[in-house]
């Protein structure tokens, strides 16, 4: 946020988070709800968890004797492997996401239909071991983030009813990492204006869905229970994107301000490089000389 103030002059940011970023999130509101920190002037959480009493089926792979596994396997090279995530998830939809490979590219020879959102979810992330512990630890074993001063960051003990900016939650009927029950009950933990959304789809799907593909519905309810049954038996459906719900959410947050599109750069902070970066260029095994040294060994 120094940051985003350097580069434009704007002391605050609506800011978001998607799914365990919407986690992160929260805990960074919380810490500056305490610390009397204003810079944030909305927050957007997608497909987030702040209440883990609804983990799903996630909750499959996660008990005591498994987090322990975990981390033996995680202390010995101090991070968690992308792929072995990404197995995890996979074996959620295992139909959809590994026996249909098996059956059409390996049994039956077929060449894989391409798929944008695929291809993107392909592009996994290591989780360093000390955060994935801490993350697994507090959140679904012990669900704490919930709790005032359930956990404490930077020497900062953690209230999120504290978080009192508007705040726009959007979650997904089909999502199988983070229930919209789960993400409902945590957003009525925020003691600011609230608005629940319920979309059609699953946990990437249903939020990258544009207006123009004309897909799926929504779901808005102003009424907002205790009982997320009672919430969507009363909630009034939508066909199409949620996106343009958010945006008239966004614009009466903001006045109907618009800002002009700034050119990187001309503000305080410099040019590194061209987007996306160079360490976006980076594959496992490569040279550690690093991506732009002209080295022509093969990853």
């Amino acid at each position: 946020m120094a940051a985003i103030e350097t580069a434009t002059g704007e002391k605050q940011a609506n800011v978001i988070g998607y799914c365990l970023g919407g986690t992160l999130l929260g805990a960074a509101l919380g810490v500056m709800a305490a610390k009397k920190d204003k810079r944030a002037a909305s927050a957007t959480f997608f497909v987030s968890l702040l209440d883990f009493s609804i983990p799903g089926e996630l909750g499959v792979f996660i008990d005591e004797k498994q987090v322990e596994n975990l981390e033996r396997r995680m202390n010995q090279r101090g991070y968690l492997e992308g792929s072995e995530m990404a197995g995890t998830f996979n074996m959620l939809r295992s139909n959809d996401l590994i026996w249909s490979f098996v059956v059409n590219n390996y049994l039956m020879g077929k060449d894989p239909f391409p798929f944008d959102l695929l291809y993107w979810n392909s592009d996994s992330t290591r989780m360093p071991a000390k955060m994935h512990s801490f993350y697994l630890r507090n959140m679904y074993l012990g669900n704490k983030l919930k709790d005032p001063g359930g956990i404490s960051l930077d020497g900062v003990p953690i209230d999120i009813s504290k978080i009192k900016i508007p705040a726009y939650f959007i979650s997904t009927a089909e999502d199988h990492i983070a229930p919209w029950k789960s993400v409902y009950k945590g957003a009525r933990v925020l003691s600011g204006k609230v608005r629940f959304v319920l979309g059609g789809s699953g946990h990437i799907a249903g939020i990258v869905n544009p207006p123009a593909a004309n897909k799926y519905c929504y779901w808005t309810n102003p009424e907002f229970p205790e009982d997320p049954e009672q919430w969507l038996g009363t909630a009034a459906r939508h066909e199409g994107s949620w996106w343009n719900d958010w945006q008239a959410w966004m614009d009466k947050n903001n006045g109907g301000v618009k800002v002009a599109a700034r050119v990187p750069g001309d503000g305080g902070l410099q040019v590194i490089e061209d987007a996306p970066g160079a360490y976006v260029s980076l594959r496992l095994g490569a040279d550690k000389a690093g991506p732009n040294t002209g080295s022509t060994k093969k990853a």
